[in-house]
């Protein structure tokens, strides 16, 4: 089983299209999103994953309402600062800060955390795979990446879009 981790996209569609078409094509039974979509037309793009998909709001995300309203339309769940889901035998938590993850991280209380915010490729091996995809959105760092990982090993890899 394969989860794909993505994380500040802030609007940038085509990178999302890039990312829903590769977490397709690598057939990823989850994408959990770390926060910072932006604006609501930022999620529609989602709903051409074909899987289920999880998110957390970030900093910079507006009109909060209507982007659950568009999770709820593609069959997705957004919440609004951590998300749990599981994924055959492993309990994964997303959330947006780094400040939040790395002490749940040190916890063991899950097995894959997820952050974001920081627009940073960030993979760790301790009690929890600590993961941080970098930015979906490639507006910061010029560098547009997502992850993609192997539930049985707990290994990622990042893929640039």
């Amino acid at each position: 089983m394969k989860l794909g981790v993505m994380s500040d996209s802030h609007d940038n569609i085509p990178n999302v299209k890039r990312a829903v078409a590769l977490f397709n094509e690598l057939s990823v039974d989850l994408v959990v999103h770390a926060g910072d979509f932006i604006a609501p037309f930022a999620i529609d793009p989602l709903g051409d994953l074909n899987c289920s998909v999880v998110g957390v709001f970030g900093n910079n995300d507006g009109e909060r309402i209507v982007v659950a309203k568009r999770f709820e339309i593609i069959g997705g769940e957004v919440h609004p600062n951590l998300a749990s889901a599981s994924l055959g035998d492993r309990n994964i938590a997303v959330m947006h800060y780094p400040e939040l993850a790395i002490p749940i991280a040190k916890s063991g209380d899950y097995d894959i955390v997820v952050y974001g915010h920081t627009h940073q490729i960030d993979i760790q091996k301790g009690e929890s795979l600590l993961i941080n995809p970098g930015e979906t959105g490639g507006w910061t760092t010029g560098k547009a990446t997502v992850a993609v990982v192997d539930i049985e090993t707990l290994e990622a890899t990042i893929h640039e879009l």
